[in-house]
């Protein structure tokens, strides 16, 4: 342990015992510790906040002068992560331990208890357990496990960074801010300090028990300002206890009391003069035809994560995920993403919220990246139909897969990673990942074919003759399968969510369509963009036919698929062409089922008129590649007598017509 100058921090030495709040009213326990002179300001404040639970709006001392900001200096207990008070009320709480122990055993001793003397580098892990749990103990008159409070106080789960504050400290260091962390913390058994906190947030950071000072000292808020190199009139400091920022504006450091990160956050905006929230990517306000019931929505959230916030519960809707509505929510300290059903009658078996659900649950412990899912609720009393949640997750999502504004090395980075990551997904062990009855085996291409069919026939708004052609050609022309793979149904560059900084998917998304099959579905699905224009009409699919693929990088679709291959360690499949009909007659379909939902508003983000023009031009497509396998299996067949030939084109074998029924 380091042996720097001790710093005073000016309460007394006395010791609080033998008094709980179960052998008093709270009120009056309350009012008999503020008459203790042991009990100085700091932890009143503390006390009285994490005890009674009221909330108080943000507070600041003022002082003199002015002038720029040009650093953010944080707290970090009650500012960036929950403070001991609060996860100390929660523990009590569970293990049935006298209320208030914990807090009366921290400010016991005033500096030269065994929390101050921690916290100052003075005693190790084990010593301060060893008084720290004597002193509980004399406390509440019954055995107090401290151990399991400090593994609490000190674990991954409790301590983590306030979402709210990661996004103010990125955009304050966006703008060119200095940030610091000033803490008041302690050793760990390992020798380390304990700070969970990403260090490369902060230009400064300042410990007390690697100084031997703690806050309120003022050499300790000096240190911090020399590491700076500004003045104290520049610097703004968050903090939750009111001693440590009176100490701070007495040196002219101007101050932000935090009683909730969140408010905090919004006056840190006010004395900054710009947001410190993040826009979330690719959402928009709600449409009113898929507004939800948000009072019902915040009970079941509350009831969920264990939430008493008392801040707004914001919604946006996401403007992709056209056949299951996605939102983003935010309530309190957590961000979360909503996937439910439409509204409306839907089609059997449509929109299953509750296969995704469990295929992502599966998947998270199993080596493919996707969100972590929180629940499933099948109960449409809620919000109107069955959802599920899952945690927000930041990061890029490549809507234009001829990814504008890259270097081509980087677009090369990006496609390979997408195919690696598809390669993880059909190497899937399905027995290790209880998946094995996800779907039954076998017939996968036969049972796909019919099931779009009859999706096409129940969402159909007027003969379209490509889609037609295709019904009668595609059941004639299956491939065999090969082997049998998860498959995610959908795969495509803007379902996959990348790292900001470079080429690794951090998120699988949209599993609706996910079944066990041939895994060549896949791979024909993420290629769709190959083939469509630039100039595609609507949002839906975006494509770079008619670009220069060597210019800009990207593998071209037989490029992509070798590379596919040879990650996989299989040899190359000769009906690509079916595969490729397969995907885009599929796509039609779904596309006919999306122009449907909009005509009664039921789908999310949908120019009603332009996208009943979209059914026939996949279809179109569809019926091109329909073409080259017939050609294909033609130019194969052995050479006959011209009888033969003949013959075989009355049967209906044309490799440009679909056979006769």
């Amino acid at each position: 342990m380091r042996g720097s100058a001790r710093a005073p921090i000016g309460w007394g030495s006395g010791h609080v015992t033998g008094v709980t709040a179960r052998s008093l009213g709270l009120n009056m326990y309350i009012r008999w510790l503020f008459q203790l002179s042991q009990l100085q300001q700091p932890w009143r404040a503390a006390f009285l906040k994490h005890i009674q639970g009221k909330h108080q709006g943000a507070r600041h001392w003022t002082h003199s002068g002015g002038g720029p900001y040009r650093a953010v200096i944080f707290d970090m207990y009650g500012v960036l992560i929950p403070s001991p008070g609060r996860v100390a009320a929660e523990w009590e709480l569970q293990n049935d331990i006298p209320p208030g122990t914990i807090l009366q055993a921290f400010i016991s001793g005033g500096e030269k208890g065994p929390w101050m003397k921690f916290m100052r580098g003075e005693i190790t892990t084990e010593d301060f357990l060893q008084q720290f749990g004597r002193l509980c103990s004399e406390i509440s008159k019954t055995s107090v496990p401290v151990g399991s409070f400090f593994s609490l106080l000190t674990s991954e789960q409790v301590a983590k960074q306030f979402p709210v504050m990661t996004e103010a400290i990125t955009q304050i260091r966006a703008k060119g801010l200095r940030t610091a962390v000033l803490s008041n913390n302690f050793y760990l058994p390992n020798g380390k300090s304990f700070l969970p906190l990403d260090r490369k947030q902060f230009d400064v950071v300042v410990e007390s028990c690697l100084e031997g000072v703690c806050k309120p000292d003022p050499r300790i808020y000096k240190l911090c300002l020399e590491r700076l190199g500004l003045p104290p009139s520049e610097s703004i400091f968050l903090d939750d206890l009111g001693p440590n920022l009176k100490a701070a504006a007495s040196l002219g450091i101007h101050t932000i009391k935090v009683d909730d990160p969140e408010t905090a956050v919004k006056e840190l905006e006010t004395r900054l003069g710009f947001t410190l929230r993040m826009v979330v990517p690719n959402t928009c306000p709600m449409r009113k035809t898929m507004d939800i019931p948000r009072g019902s929505l915040e009970k079941y959230l509350k009831d969920l994560l264990g939430t008493q916030s008392t801040g707004p519960l914001e919604l946006l809707q996401f403007d992709h995920g056209q056949s299951n509505p996605t939102y983003y929510i935010r309530l309190a300290n957590h961000q979360l993403v909503l996937r439910k059903k439409p509204p409306g009658t839907l089609l059997p078996s449509s929109q299953a919220v509750e296969r995704e659900f469990r295929i992502m649950k599966a998947l998270a412990n199993a080596g493919v990246p996707v969100p972590r899912v929180l629940d499933l609720c099948e109960d449409s009393g809620v919000i109107g139909t069955p959802f599920y949640l899952m945690e927000y997750c930041p990061g890029l999502i490549y809507r234009d897969p001829s990814l504008p504004g890259l270097e081509p090395t980087q677009r090369q980075a990006i496609y390979t990673a997408m195919n690696r990551v598809l390669c993880k997904i059909h190497s899937m062990d399905l027995n290790a990942t209880g998946l094995e009855d996800y779907a039954k085996h076998g017939d996968h291409i036969p049972h796909q074919v019919q099931t779009w069919i009859k999706h096409y026939r129940a969402s159909e708004t007027s003969s379209i003759p490509a889609m037609e052609r295709l019904i009668q050609w595609l059941p004639h022309h299956l491939p065999r399968q090969q082997k049998t793979t998860l498959v995610h149904g959908d795969f495509r560059l803007d379902n996959l969510l990348f790292h900001p900084e470079k080429a690794e998917v951090l998120a699988v998304l949209d599993w609706e369509l996910s079944t066990l099959g041939d895994p060549l579905v896949d791979v024909a699905s993420s290629c769709l963009a190959h083939y469509l224009p630039s100039s595609f009409p609507g949002s839906l699919l975006r494509g770079f036919r008619d670009c220069d693929f060597t210019q800009l990088g990207i593998p071209t679709a037989e490029e992509y698929f070798r590379m596919y291959c040879l990650h996989s360690g299989i040899p190359p499949t000769e009906n690509w062409n079916f595969y490729m009909a397969f995907s885009f007659f599929r796509m039609a379909a779904i596309l006919q089922g999306v122009y449907k939902r909009s005509l009664t508003g039921q789908a999310s983000f949908v120019d009603t008129e332009q996208s009943g023009k979209l059914p026939e031009f996949m279809s179109n497509l569809a019926w091109d590649f329909a073409i080259k396998e017939g050609f294909r299996v033609f130019k194969e067949m052995p050479v006959t007598k011209p009888s033969m030939r003949s013959h075989h084109t009355q049967a209906g074998h044309s490799p440009c017509r679909a056979p006769q029924a």
